[in-house]
């Protein structure tokens, strides 16, 4: 496994040659695992506001939150390439604003890319960013973001209709200078067309086999996250159950007064065991 930091370029020779692997991670030991396993892009999502902040959705989140959790990320990992999620109204409202919170993730969160939701109706967003001199991954299909605020948690690209307007919004990012696309909950014949079609790599999450690579949040493939089960999640370990189990024993070896134990206690020198007793206070 290389050590070299995995760059922009990187990804995009990866492009049908080599799937890119991506996880989420949202604090320094996240982060430190994720580049000991090799993956190649850390995404430092949104969906923290979910799995670590507890909200019911991403909107709450706030651009201060998702700094400090970059900047945890950013001690972590210093081989896979980083990149920001830039939260609910932190890049909508004006272009100026999008490429200042965008700086704000490289200066201030310490990443090397940002993530913006939307297709076509951000092309120029994107591009701001990029002539900011800041690399953009797109993100396309479902968006949790608005999802919540129109149609819910919905697959798309299920009539053709719908799967050409994901080609357009594909071109459009590419067009604008993003360097991948993330393609949420879209059935696999329209990844697959999105796929084909562009020349930057498409990271899949729930759109099937034929994208570039693929993204999981930290805490499903863990199973560390039980409020929401999506159908695409792949569940490698329970670690929910290692973990009630280990604070169980914790919890019992407390009460019943076998922790701590001397293997877990410090003690004085006799001699100064002997003054104390002796001390007479």
């Amino acid at each position: 496994m290389s050590e070299k930091k995995v760059t922009v370029l990187n990804l995009l020779k990866k492009k049908g040659s080599e799937k890119i692997v991506t996880v989420t991670a949202y604090d320094y030991p996240g982060a430190v695992l994720a580049e000991r396993a090799g993956v190649d892009v850390i995404l430092v999502g949104d969906s923290a506001g979910m799995v670590v902040l507890g909200y019911d959705s991403t909107i709450p989140v706030s651009m201060d939150e998702m700094i400090i959790l970059s900047r945890a990320v950013a001690r972590g990992a210093t081989r896979p390439l980083i990149v920001g999620d830039m939260p609910f109204l932190s890049f909508n409202i004006s272009l100026e604003e999008a490429v200042r919170n965008a700086g704000r993730f490289v200066k201030e969160g310490g990443v090397d890319a940002v993530k913006i939701e939307g297709g076509a109706d951000y092309e120029d967003t994107v591009r701001a960013i990029r002539k900011a001199g800041i690399p953009v991954m797109a993100h396309i299909g479902l968006l949790p973001q608005s999802a919540t605020l129109w149609s819910g948690y919905r697959v798309q690209g299920r009539t053709a209709e719908e799967t050409w307007k994901l080609v357009q919004d594909a071109k459009a990012m590419e067009r604008a200078g993003a360097f991948s696309i993330v393609i949420e909950l879209v059935t696999d014949e329209a990844a697959r067309l999105v796929t084909e079609t562009v020349t930057i790599p498409t990271i899949g999450v729930g759109a099937g086999p034929h994208c570039d690579g693929q993204v999981l949040v930290y805490h499903d493939l863990l199973g560390l996250y039980d409020r929401i089960k999506p159908k695409f999640v792949k569940r490698y370990l329970d670690l929910s159950k290692l973990i009630e189990d280990a604070l169980r024993a914790y919890r019992s070896d407390v009460l019943a007064g076998i922790f701590p134990g001397e293997e877990n206690s410090f003690h004085m020198e006799e001699e100064e065991a002997r003054k104390l007793e002796g001390s007479g206070r």
